[in-house]
């Protein structure tokens, strides 16, 4: 897929670890140009170490906290006003909540995810649209999870939020779709990533075993019989982000192990 990638310039947000990060190496390892946007510095730095330059690339990166969505407006416009280049790709990640039922939930703890999952993605989308659409070429992807299709118990927050970006980025994809842009989500199963052995941790805390049990357990939710990893996930997200996948949008792509068919 390397032509697909040529002169092409991606925003990958949440990418310095996971599989935001292996989405970034990916992209950059087939030839695309990257800005990695992430709150912790010396992860970003590290990060820009290990992307590919085999296409002479200059990548770079944007310090930037999802949490905090008016300084997250302004540093990105900021940026996008002095890139003096096309953007071409945008990969929305951000990490999830805490686990938890809805009712134990605090008011402020949906209002900081909206903010995080939701509001963030609309700040990076209404920042990259007028530059795609003057280049009539776009590609945002925005990593979700499977609870948009199949909600997942104690998970209240996030099932919630999920599903409110799902709808965003089909309506979105409506309103793109005339300029040659298109807008996906992808939904990761059980990933291999920091978030899954957090979310391991506290049902292992639940159900009195220990979190290797747990990860069994979900190994055996899946057709597969097991957890998938960050780069099999960025594989889709790098088609996704390539020309070949010109006639896909709209679309909440589960990319799960057979976990919904099981």
């Amino acid at each position: 897929m390397k032509n697909s990638f040529f002169n092409k310039h991606a925003l990958v947000c949440g990418s310095t670890d996971g599989i935001g990060k292996e989405s970034a190496i990916q992209l950059a390892k087939n030839g695309c140009e990257v800005t990695l946007i992430s709150r912790n510095e010396k992860k970003l730095i590290k990060t820009l170490g290990e992307l590919s330059t085999k296409e002479n690339q200059s990548h770079s990166f944007l310090v930037a906290d999802f949490n905090e969505t008016l300084l997250l407006e302004k540093k990105i416009c900021d940026y996008v006003q002095n890139l003096n280049k096309p953007i071409h790709i945008l990969v929305n990640n951000s990490g999830g909540p805490k686990g938890g039922s809805l009712l134990e939930a605090g008011l402020d703890e949906f209002r900081q995810t909206f903010e995080r999952l939701l509001i963030a993605n609309q700040i990076m989308a209404q920042a990259v649209a007028p530059i795609m659409k003057k280049n009539n070429y776009g590609r945002i992807i925005n990593i979700i999870s499977t609870s948009v299709k199949q909600v997942i118990p104690g998970l209240g927050v996030s099932n919630t939020i999920r599903g409110s970006v799902a709808q965003w980025a089909k309506t979105l994809a409506i309103e793109l779709g005339p300029f040659g842009i298109s807008v996906n989500n992808i939904l990761p199963g059980y990933t291999t990533t920091k978030r899954l052995q957090e979310i391991a941790t506290n049902k292992a805390d639940e159900l009195n075993i220990t979190p290797d049990e747990v990860m069994k357990l979900w190994e055996q939710k899946t057709t597969l019989k097991r957890l998938g990893t960050p780069s099999e996930i960025a594989n889709v997200i790098t088609f996704l982000s390539s020309e070949k996948s010109s006639y896909i949008t709209g679309q909440n792509i589960s990319v799960d192990g057979g976990r919904l068919g099981v």
